[in-house]
């Protein structure tokens, strides 16, 4: 069974592989395409957009390249069976915001050749982003002591929730079931 999980993922991870190697190359050709055909005025782009192309394609391709060598499976030369399948490249937390900084770049990309350069502050999602993930996981639990649920202000009083089994067993001794004991949860 653990192997099948280990071919599974590294199909996955094959398949992860070959989008990450095309999405490095289409959306700059798409870019070039999308503004010969509706922005030909851009055609070369001046400094500031390339500045920007350049200062996003950087990070991208750090991402893309350390993505590709955690993920790709590694296989015996000469008889093609599975060495290793590599980290999970869909598994989440830190693997799935390098994904979605990837996709994010490679929107702006090509928005950027279709639509114009102001299509660049959608990459200020990034940023805002990693400031609402440090503000609810870290500066607010630390120095406003608590979280921002208002559900756990509503309900201080309430005691834990009892397992099923707590449960079925506290509504037989409420009918009277005398062989029933109940044990209260320790503190």
């Amino acid at each position: 069974m653990a192997n099948a999980t280990g071919k599974r993922i590294a199909n996955q991870n094959e398949s992860a592989v070959k989008t990450l190697r095309l999405g490095m190359i289409l959306p700059t050709i798409l870019s070039l395409v999308l503004r010969f055909l509706f922005r030909r005025s851009s055609l070369p782009p001046s400094k500031g957009p390339l500045a920007i192309y350049i200062v996003t394609f950087f990070p991208a391709f750090i991402l893309s390249n350390h993505l590709v060598k955690i993920g790709t499976p590694r296989r015996d030369p000469t008889t093609g069976t599975l060495i290793s399948y590599g980290e999970d490249l869909s598994q989440p937390g830190v693997t799935e915001w390098c994904f979605d900084i990837l996709y994010i770049t490679w929107a702006c990309q090509i928005g950027s050749g279709a639509l114009g350069e102001w299509f660049w502050w959608l990459y200020m999602v990034i940023p805002l982003y990693a400031v609402f993930k440090l503000w609810t996981s870290v500066i607010s639990p630390m120095f406003l002591g608590g979280g921002s649920s208002s559900l756990s202000e509503s309900t201080p009083d309430k005691e834990p929730s009892a397992s099923k089994r707590q449960e079925k067993l506290r509504k037989r001794q409420e009918k009277g079931d005398p062989p029933v004991r109940v044990q209260n949860g320790r503190k």
